[in-house]
């Protein structure tokens, strides 16, 4: 069975679709990369298989998912979304990844520090730990995120666009982990940067309100086009980058992500 299965899932807000008639399959050991334009459904497709936002169809869970009530969903969320004015440290945002395991108002016990602590080490944030999140940087909160969404050891970890506002040795340093990490658990990763995200993903799905699944982690600039996808796709090395025409109708996606 897998991880996750979505069957003529759609999401509208206020009379705009989102999202029409998605089915996909989150496999055990994918490592999916999710494109697609601005606007064109790809943060709505993560909070639709987080179950935060209402939508028709189906979306079922495998059993083994589950620790109690609790889905085993790791949710690395993008930096902006994140209110790093809240008062909380470094710490305390990776311990918060275990809450649903003990509910708000349950104690953290002296294991659970300890596995926090163990992951700051690992993430290079010990020298920043007591240090208020509106005080660290931005590649300094995305290890903190990322420790956060896999302190309870998820069998999914979904991230929503993880190198915003990060420079080039964070992204490498996330990328490293992410390799390690995908034994273990599947993950999804929506990401603008297609001729990155290649290299590492093992399938990419373009999401256009509309979800198409490439078996594959390299796609063309027609495949693109066949799957309605009208993104920019850039390739490293001799190969120039491709910027894809717009296609009719493209205009109305400018909103609804």
């Amino acid at each position: 069975m897998s991880l996750v299965s979505l069957r003529d899932v759609s999401v509208a807000y206020e009379g705009y679709d989102a999202l029409l008639h998605v089915n996909l399959e989150i496999e055990k050991n994918d490592f999916i990369g999710i494109i697609g334009p601005n606007g064109g459904g790809k943060t709505t497709l993560v909070k639709a298989i987080l179950g935060t936002v209402p939508f028709s169809g189906t979306i079922r869970y495998d059993p083994g998912l589950f620790h109690g009530h609790e889905r085993l969903i790791g949710y690395m969320p993008q930096i902006s979304h994140f209110d790093r004015e809240f008062p909380i440290s470094v710490f305390e945002v990776v311990l918060s990844g275990l809450q649903g395991h003990h509910g708000f108002r349950s104690r953290y016990s002296r294991d659970d520090k300890k596995r926090a602590l163990a992951l700051i080490e690992k993430s290079g944030l010990e020298a920043i730990a007591k240090h208020p999140i509106g005080e660290i940087s931005g590649g300094q909160m995305q290890r903190a995120l990322l420790a956060r969404a896999i302190i309870a050891e998820p069998k999914l970890l979904i991230l929503d666009e993880p190198t915003n506002f990060v420079d080039n040795r964070f992204e490498k340093e996330l990328y490293a982990s992410l390799r390690d990490l995908n034994a273990r658990m599947a993950i999804v990763m929506v990401s603008h940067d297609i001729g990155t995200i290649s290299s590492l993903v093992k399938e990419i799905v373009c999401v256009n309100r509309r979800v198409h699944r490439h078996h594959s982690n390299i796609l063309t600039p027609e495949q693109l086009q066949n799957y309605d996808c009208p993104i920019q796709l850039i390739t490293h090395g001799t190969l120039p980058h491709t910027v894809l025409e717009h296609h009719p109708g493209d205009g109305s996606l400018d909103s609804g992500e």
